[in-house]
């Protein structure tokens, strides 16, 4: 059976906020009880990493995205609250929490950091330089791309839509900020909009982008209001 437009919406909305978050679902229901889940230890062989690799760790509803720097260290770009309340080095660099993630993206706030390749994995599987037959000819050079990510540290701006772990990556070892996450997003958003039975769907996706995407008003709400407005005329 069909599922209600409305049903099909609010199922891409918790998708996506959980893609947003960078979480698995047991730390995300550990994060809104209060609770932190701690890295899931793994047995990573770095032996055949090479510095300025791209690392990827795909999940269930996302993939994460890190640069190699060598000595078991990944630089990576996440969602995090605190540099906005602190310069403590030492606290800043402590192991992101749940809930310093989920403030991050809300506040749109992110820091490019470096962790182990245990805690960037979080017990994940990981794919190294997978996205290279995508751009073929465009693979910089090794040490480029190291350093491209070593300039890239510290605080920045978090969105989905412009500056996500995938856009770090792909500016590194490649030299164009590309995330095709986003584009497959985007692409299903203009699906529901386009189809004037899902009239509330598009005004429910539209408002989401406007508070967890970093979408502009002024841009966006003509946007999500024009099937409606074609929906009354019909």
């Amino acid at each position: 059976t069909m599922k209600n437009p409305v049903q099909q919406a609010a199922s891409l909305l918790l998708e996506k906020l959980m893609l947003l978050v960078h979480v698995h679902v047991r730390p995300f229901l550990a994060a809104l009880v209060g609770e932190t889940a701690p890295p899931v230890p793994g047995d990573y062989d770095t032996s055949s990493f090479k510095r300025g690799d791209l690392l990827e760790v795909p999940r269930t509803l996302f993939i994460h995205f890190g640069i190699y720097l060598g000595e078991n260290r990944v630089a990576h770009l996440m969602p995090d609250i605190l540099p906005s309340f602190t310069d403590d080095v030492q606290q800043i660099q402590q192991v992101v929490t749940n809930k310093r993630l989920i403030l991050g993206v809300i506040a749109r706030t992110a820091r490019v950091r470096v962790d182990t390749v245990e805690d960037f994995a979080y017990g994940g599987s990981i794919l190294v330089n997978h996205m290279d037959r995508l751009f073929e000819d465009q693979v910089l050079g090794s040490e480029e791309s190291a350093r491209r990510a070593e300039k890239l540290m510290g605080a920045t701006a978090y969105s989905l839509l412009w500056n996500n772990c995938e856009h770090f990556v792909t500016y590194c070892r490649y030299g164009a900020p590309v995330s095709f996450q986003t584009d497959k997003f985007c692409e299903t958003v203009k699906m529901i909009i386009r189809d004037q039975r899902s009239v509330l769907a598009s005004v429910l996706v539209g408002l989401a982008s406007i508070f967890c995407l970093g979408l502009a008003p002024s841009t966006t709400l003509p946007t999500i209001f024009i099937p409606f407005f074609l929906w009354m005329a019909g």
